[in-house]
């Protein structure tokens, strides 16, 4: 048997899966991994540009400029802002800095599988609670235990949203833990829970201009909290955890929040006409407020029309878990991209009942 060289934790747990990354000049139409159909601001590509004139140098350790950007657009100081090379830093710094070994992480399922991953690197027991009845918040959660709970609102792969009052009950009744708000898609839904923040000293709520920012390609996220925990997260965080160009667009793009609006507003309404075609075709979807649906279309159905739109060039995302086998999670793209999705859904499930 060969030898290992890894804690026990890592050699036992399986890595996280993003979603195909399909090779460069590939042909396809790419509707599996959420990412905005349409371009940043020109605001944050000439930052882009400017920035790399400066690549000899290193970036700003504390992203001061990037954090003084996110203060102004969503109105916090900038020591109740840390920036993380996209989101997902600031959900492994979380774990990291709050969870001890044989500690416990909790949080409702299903959701971004990523939560499940970051417990088992820190050798924690992922507490796993079903949704309740329309995607509430299980009553469990806040006794589990943990010193830490995550919350995707909107959530992933569902695009389901909890009431604010339902996560601000949450929030007081966790006593001593943490409630990380991962707000990823926030800015696609009706509301949001970016005031809890200033209400309570131990809720934190993340956001990243991957998605409606057009920025996946720069890895930029936002963590908001008390500055007491801000500053807790920032002892652990790499030195130089963004990239000049990263700073420099995130926060040219920041201050430029119409371009955002406009375009987070057109996939909503593109969200909108998808979900009414694909329920004329018999295909439901939970009520989705982020820029994705989730079509119910039967297992093992699901499975065999991911394979069938992959081979059309199609990629959408199908996930082989429980809760999840029997849906599709469709990234909304332009009006051409779904008018493509749905044509081809609608002959290959013509093409199964026949």
């Amino acid at each position: 048997m060969a030898r290992s060289y890894f804690r026990p934790n890592v050699e036992a747990m399986s890595a996280y899966q993003p979603g195909e990354q399909p090779w460069a000049g590939a042909r396809v139409t790419k509707l599996n991994t959420n990412e905005n159909p349409y371009p940043p601001s020109p605001k944050a590509l000439e930052a882009l540009a400017a920035a790399g004139r400066a690549l000899r140098l290193y970036p700003d350790p504390t992203s001061r400029e990037l954090r003084q950007a996110a203060g102004r657009a969503f109105g916090f100081e900038p020591d109740w802002v840390i920036a993380g090379n996209g989101s997902d830093e600031l959900l492994s710094l979380l774990v990291r800095a709050i969870v001890p070994e044989g500690g416990a992480v909790a949080y409702p399922v299903p959701t971004y599988s990523l939560y499940r991953t970051l417990a088992r690197m820190q050798a924690a027991e992922a507490v796993e609670f079903p949704w309740a009845d329309g995607w509430a918040i299980p009553e469990g959660l806040a006794g589990a235990g943990a010193r830490l709970v995550f919350l995707a609102r909107p959530n992933s792969p569902t695009g389901t949203v909890a009431p604010v009052g339902s996560v601000r009950d949450l929030a007081g009744r966790l006593g001593g833990a943490v409630l990380c708000i991962d707000e990823a898609y926030a800015d696609f839904a009706d509301d949001d829970c970016l005031g809890l923040v200033r209400e309570f000293p131990n809720v934190i709520a993340l956001r990243t201009l991957s998605k409606s920012f057009s920025l996946a390609g720069a890895r930029v996220g936002l963590g908001f909290a008390r500055p007491e925990l801000i500053a807790g997260l920032g002892k652990i965080k790499d030195s130089y955890n963004l990239s000049r160009p990263a700073q420099a667009a995130g926060a040219a793009a920041l201050g430029d929040m119409d371009w955002m609006r406009a375009n987070a507003n057109k996939v909503r309404a593109t969200r909108a006409r998808l979900v009414a075609r694909l329920a004329g075709l018999g295909v439901a979807c939970p009520p989705s407020q982020a820029n994705f649906v989730f079509a119910r279309v039967g297992s093992p159905r699901a499975r065999e029309l991911y394979l069938a739109l992959k081979a059309r060039g199609i990629l959408v995302r199908h996930f082989d878990e429980d809760g999840l086998r029997d849906g599709l999670r469709i990234s909304v793209g332009t009006d051409a991209e779904v008018d493509e999705l749905l044509s081809g859904i609608e002959d290959e499930l013509a093409s199964t009942k026949g």
